[in-house]
């Protein structure tokens, strides 16, 4: 019996390298925003010299909305291979980001929301701007579910927080 419970945390253990191709997808995920990232700087670009100051706004904030989704998937593919599959070999490394290997599973969760949240926010600001081809009913929609996604973060910030006071506690 003893065997077979080794055979079979051995197995659990290196089942771990099953998230290793999801972490690689990301990466290509991030790719594929860094051509849509480029297209957008083209629009930006031919925006400034012929079209309307609104488009130029809404050009922009497409690029801060990919660049925080970008950024937001390199902290998962980081923290989640640091976290569940293996260490990162460079520790020494002087361009390793200082939050590398620090990032647990409730940071993550809580960044996560955070940028969830700031998305949301470049998208509203841009359903604003562009509140001429909206209904009202779907703007009203997309405040609706921008405070869902402010009422979730700050409910995952309470409860990490009295989390963290209990675990002090004992």
């Amino acid at each position: 019996m003893e065997k077979f419970e080794a055979f079979f945390e051995n197995l659990l253990f290196k089942a771990r390298w099953l998230l290793a191709p999801f972490f690689f997808g990301l990466i290509i995920a991030i790719v594929a925003l860094l051509f849509k990232f480029g297209k957008e700087l083209v629009n930006l670009i031919s925006g400034l010299l012929y079209g309307s100051s609104t488009d130029s706004i809404l050009s922009i904030l497409t690029l801060v909305d990919t660049a925080l989704l970008a950024s937001l998937l390199l902290i998962i593919i980081f923290s989640g291979y640091e976290n569940f599959v293996s260490k990162f070999a460079p520790e020494d490394h002087e361009d390793r980001p200082a939050w590398m290997g620090k990032v647990g599973f409730a940071d993550l969760k809580l960044k996560l929301i955070g940028a969830i949240v700031a998305i949301s926010s470049v998208e509203l600001l841009k359903a604003f701007l562009n509140s001429a081809a909206l209904t009202n009913e779907e703007l009203a929609w997309k405040v609706g579910i921008h405070i869902t996604f402010v009422t979730s973060a700050i409910l995952f910030a309470l409860t990490d927080y009295i989390s963290s006071k209990s675990k002090g506690g004992h």
